[in-house]
Parts: structure tokens; sequence; C-alpha cells
């Protein structure tokens, strides 16, 4: 790539951005639930008022180096891995670099006024005030780590956070420390990998928990696939999913708190009942000390573990930023699970077989994001492992060679869009990302059938499923939409890019896979829409450079069809 030409220098203010957590939304009918009688007890945790007063972890230190602090904390924590997390950091960084310059190469970003592209010579984006930044050519669909170095004011960077800060843009701050984290979180968990799955043509059986703990780099388009900011190094090492570590749930005794659908008799204690937290959670922002304990294995979220005794599922609130959010619970999640849990396990009925949900068995809050829980079906329940059928999140693809196959990934392709599409046609758009979506292979490792879990960001449609003779749930909230752009951009932004997309990995194995796949589709609009291109795709840099916007914010990239 040749150097770019000579760029005017500039010194900018700069905003930091705010540590934000999600509104809880309670203007929607309440499910059927039990409050138990409250019963006093010392060591019972009191709810009320429904926005108890709770530590928060500290902001992230725009001006410290994460890269240098997680190696000195290593050193004392796991000296055996210092080496091998020197070792992985060129490669983190380029990981992460790439996911950020795909961002500013595509995305809305309001001080990018042109971009050029030059073929091999790569991308230049003409800033507001007339800086430039120049790259490499970049795949809005490619998840291999290319970009190992950007162009700057005539100066290269290979550190995404230092890149960041020389913007010197609105919130570049606050993102240029959470990138840092990301890179030195990512690192750690590259060194701390162990051994890989040998990459089977046909996927060896076992457990579920096991194939979401191969996935080392998260989200594969997102530069804060790991970041952690409020993690110590003895945190990520004992609940991140890649470390392989069995987390012991606390129990959170609660006097009067909000149960929806039902709440086992082993998670109650009299009139109390026990809400499981984590124990980063318990220990860095409910700050109260557990008693008993349950034994998990952290699944692909970190929040969301597999009980070690072969039982549900568990979504614990943790309110830390991993990623993109902040991943506390609701108290609008846990009043509509059960409504949305029945009427998606109606909904997946019309699929003949090739869609299960996993229900809600049961749900808890204390009144507060930030003490909740969710109990969900094992996806497993919907494998029959005694046939030599295995079932597995579509993240974790990538660890074997069955997208290698161009017929395995057009069958495959084929099952996503052929669900996907039924169940938006008749008034459900879901959020079918890699985590989201699990695909269950038959013993020769065949796509059969879909297992979709986690409902809290589905949307649905009343006028759809009208159409179709269908009755809404009775709720209401951000769940509930007619608006068509909002329909398509849930389910398209998730599923293309992120289901799709990192699955091939590049841009022409997924145009091969589509073309093929989308011949034997009925034509309705919405499949004329995503074939017409462009494909919306969620904004992750732009979201994280503007905490005062709420919600989603969108991006287009090519149609990998055209």
């Amino acid at each position: 790539m040749r150097r770019p030409p000579a760029m005017p220098s500039r010194v900018a203010e700069e905003a930091d951005g705010q540590w934000s957590y999600a509104d809880a939304r309670t203007d929607i009918p309440v499910a059927t639930r039990t409050r138990p009688t409250p019963r006093p007890h010392s060591s019972s945790l009191h709810p009320h008022p429904r926005s108890p007063s709770v530590a928060r972890p500290p902001a992230i230190d725009a001006e410290a180096d994460a890269e240098a602090s997680l190696g000195a904390e290593l050193g004392a924590v796991r000296p055996d891995l210092t080496l091998p997390y020197t070792t992985a950091l060129p490669g983190a960084r380029a990981a992460v670099l790439t996911r950020l310059w795909r961002g500013l190469v595509h995305e809305p970003l309001p001080w990018v006024v042109r971009r050029e592209t030059a073929g091999a010579d790569g991308v230049t984006l003409h800033l507001a005030d007339g800086r430039r930044l120049h790259g490499p050519a970049v795949d809005p669909y490619g998840t291999a780590a290319r970009v190992e170095q950007v162009w700057f004011d005539e100066r290269p960077y290979d550190r995404p956070a230092r890149l960041m800060s020389a913007l010197a843009v609105p919130h570049s701050a606050a993102f240029a420390a959470e990138l840092d984290h990301s890179v030195a979180s990512l690192a750690l968990s590259r060194a701390n990998r162990g051994a890989q799955l040998t990459p089977l043509a046909v996927p060896a059986p076992r457990a579920g928990w096991e194939w979401e703990q191969a996935i080392v780099d998260g989200h594969p388009f997102h530069p804060n696939c790991r970041s952690r900011p409020g993690f110590s190094v003895g945190d990520q090492l004992a609940y991140g999913p890649e470390h392989r570590q069995v987390v012991r749930l606390g129990l959170a005794p609660v006097d009067d708190a909000l149960v929806v659908g039902a709440w086992p008799d082993v998670l109650r204690d009299g009139g109390r009942v026990l809400v499981p937290v984590h124990p980063w959670q318990a220990a860095h922002v409910l700050k109260c000390p557990l008693g008993e304990a349950i034994e998990a294995h952290p699944l692909m979220s970190l929040r969301t573990l597999a009980l070690a005794d072969g039982g549900p599922h568990v979504k614990t609130a943790l309110s830390a930023r991993l990623t993109s959010s902040v991943r506390d619970i609701s108290v609008y999640s846990i009043e509509t699970s059960a409504i949305v849990s029945d009427f998606m396990a109606e909904v997946a009925a019309r699929t003949e077989g090739l869609l299960h949900v996993t229900r809600t068995l049961g749900a808890v809050t204390a009144g507060s994001p930030d003490l909740a829980a969710v109990l969900r079906e094992s996806p497993d329940t919907y494998a029959d492992t005694a046939a030599g059928e295995r079932i597995l999140p579509v993240a974790a693809l990538a660890t074997t060679e069955l997208p290698r196959s161009p017929s395995w990934l057009t069958d495959f392709t084929r099952l996503a869009l052929t669900v996907s599409l039924r169940l938006l046609d008749v008034g459900v758009a879901l959020e079918a990302h890699g985590q989201n979506l699990l695909v269950v292979l038959s013993p020769s490792g065949a796509p059969r059938r879909l297992v979709y879990r986690d409902l809290a960001d589905i949307r649905v449609s009343p006028a759809r499923l009208a159409r179709h003779g269908i009755a809404a749930p009775a709720m209401t909230g951000r769940i509930v939409t007619d608006d068509e752009r909002t329909l398509r951009r849930k389910l398209f932004g998730a599923l293309i890019t992120g289901t799709l997309g990192a699955t091939a990995g590049s841009t022409p194995v997924l145009r091969e896979a589509l073309a093929a796949a989308v011949r034997e589709l009925p034509r309705t609009a919405d499949l004329g829409t995503l074939l017409e291109g462009p494909v919306p795709t969620k904004a992750l840099t732009l979201m994280r450079l503007s905490p005062e916007r709420p919600g989603d914010i969108w991006a287009d990239v090519p149609s990998p069809l055209r």
C-alpha cells in the first residue's frame, strides 16, 4: 500500500462519553406472576423502592494503557501467560484495527465527508476539517484480520486506541479506552486459549457449552469484540467463557420479588426467592456477600451460563459494558418474558420443525435491572444426541471445516433464509446473529434445523400477524412495531452480516452461497428488498461514538449479490 500524501495537522477538543444504563420499561400489561409473601430477614435484599442505590463500576481511565496494565497484572497473577500474552498482542491489535477500519470506511460518520476507493491503493477518508485517513480496501463481510496499519496525518498507526485518540472527534477518548481494553483482553483470550479444537469436517459430539467456550475472538465485526472494562485479569480468567472455568453463582434472597412463570422450589427459601447472581455483579455492583452458590459453565455472552448439573441456562444481570451494551436485565424484559416465550412457541410451530425456540421457564426481578435473572431451556433439548445429532451456536461454525464446503454453506444459507424470511412474513423479525442462532447438525454434519434463544430483542408486527390470522401478544413497548424498515433492519442486520457473512468469511464466498440459496426461495417483498440491496448493518463504531443517541444506529453495506 502506498504512503498517502501529506495532510494538514489539527488539534481538536473532544467530549468524554458517559457510562449509561438501560431504562426499564413499565408501561406494559404485566404477565401472570406471583409475589412471594415478604418475610423479614437480616440477610434479605429489600428491592423497593424500584431503583435501589447500588455501586457502579468505575469509569474507564482514558489515559491508561490497558495493554501495559493488563500485562503487569498478568505477571503477578499468571506469570506463565506473560510471554503468550505479549506474543499475541500484535495479532490482537490487527484484529481490532480491522474491525475499527471497517466501521470507519462503511459507517455514516458525521465528520467524514468523502471516501475515495482506488483499488489496490486502498481507501482514503476525507474529514470535514481537511484531514485524511488512508488504509487498505476492506471487505464488509470479511473476517480475516488484514489491516495492520492505517495512515493518519502522515503517521502510521497500528494500535487502534492511539488512532482513535489522534482523530480527536467527539467522544473519541472514551472509545479509545474501550479499544485499548479490547486489544488487551483479546490478547489475553488468545494467550490462554489452550489446545484448539480440531477443525473437523464433521464436529465430534461434545457438550453445548464446550462449543460456546471454543469461540475466542468474540464478535467478528465489533471493534470492542473483547472489551470488558471493570474486569481485572483475575476476573477475566475466572469468568470469561474462553478461559473455560466453572463459575459459582451466588443466590441472593429477595423478600418481595416479581416472579414471572414458574420459579423452581430449589431457588426458594420459604417465602423468599433466591435470585442467581453473577459473582462479578455481587462483588462490584451489589456489594453484598452471598452464601449459597450453584456451579455453572459460562456461555458466549459471559453473563448467561449452563448449570453444571445439566439443567436450564441462567441469564444473570451484569451491569458492565460488554462489547456495546450494559448487560443488566430490565424490568420490561422480565415482565414480558412469559408473554413473548409463549407467543414465539406458537409462531415457531408454523415452521414444520425447522425452528425451535428455547422457552423461558421463569424470570425474576427485585425491581432493579441490577438484580434479576431468567431461566431458559437449554438448546441441547432440541438435538437428539443419542442419534448422533449435535447442536452448536452459529458463531462456532468457524471452528470447524463445514463452511469451507460450498454445498454445505449453501444448504445452511438456504435453511437460515427459509426460516427467517418465513417468520418475517408472518410478523416476527429475529435478531438472528451468531450467538442467538444455533444449528442442529445430522450425524454427517448436514444442517437440519435451527434453534433460537434470547427473545429480548426480537420485533413483532401486529399488522403482519393479523394478515395470517395470528393474535398479537398482549403487550406494548419496543418489541412491537409495524415499521417495515425497522423489521427488515432487525433481521437482515443480524442474519446477513453477523450470521451468514461471518460464517462465509468473505464477500465472494457469501455471494456464491446466497446466489445458490435464493433460487429456491419464494419471491416475497422482503426477499426482494434483500436482493436489491444495500444490506443494513449496525453502525457499531458510530454507536460507541454517539452515547447521546439511544438505541441502534444503522449503516448500509453493499449487497454481496451486486
